[in-house]
């Protein structure tokens, strides 16, 4: 059995899946059909910190839009897959780039897409409004839901367990 605690100090990277976890399961579609998705900013600025303590971070998802990935990259996201639900592949590429073990990554998903990279990561977590099938093999279950500061709350108990989250008086803004 893991033991979530006792595991956040192995984690030395992350990877989130979009809709469901960084944005609402909910979405409103555009004109165009696409879906307008929105975001936690705090979900944000936790994602830069752990970019700038750098632990590299990996988006894989299914969504393809443009907009989506402009505000990943505007994150300083560099490992970005989009439009795919065969998500294993990714993880691995992820892995040979990043030169991360697969026990050294912390993988938040929601739902049946990401059930088989879930299980081939060190942490596997996900929001409380997640699928049955997906909270049964995940370690921990956030107590926020998908799109309401999960992802800050599994990023910032990573940094807290490692001694990396700072006090707001100890971080150098300029940096930013």
């Amino acid at each position: 059995m893991i033991f979530f605690k006792e595991e956040l100090s192995k984690i030395k990277g992350f990877v989130f899946d979009v809709d469901g976890v960084i944005s609402h399961n909910v979405l409103t579609l555009s004109p165009d059909g696409d879906p307008v998705r929105t975001a936690n900013m705090k979900d944000g600025y936790a994602i830069m910190y752990a970019i700038r303590l750098g632990y590299p971070i990996c988006i894989i998802t299914g969504g393809r839009t443009q907009d989506t990935r402009g505000r990943l990259e505007r994150l300083g996201i560099t490992h970005v897959y989009m439009g795919t639900l065969d998500k294993v592949p990714c993880l691995n590429d992820f892995l040979s780039k990043s030169g991360l073990t697969a026990d050294q990554i912390l993988y938040m998903g929601d739902d049946i897409p990401d059930y088989n990279v879930m299980t081939k990561v060190g942490l596997a977590v996900c929001p409380n409004d997640a699928a049955s099938e997906i909270k049964e093999i995940s370690a921990y279950i956030s107590d926020r839901n998908g799109g309401e500061g999960c992802v800050r709350d599994v990023i910032e108990q990573v940094l807290r367990s490692q001694g990396k989250w700072s006090h707001p008086e100890e971080i150098n803004w300029s940096s930013f």
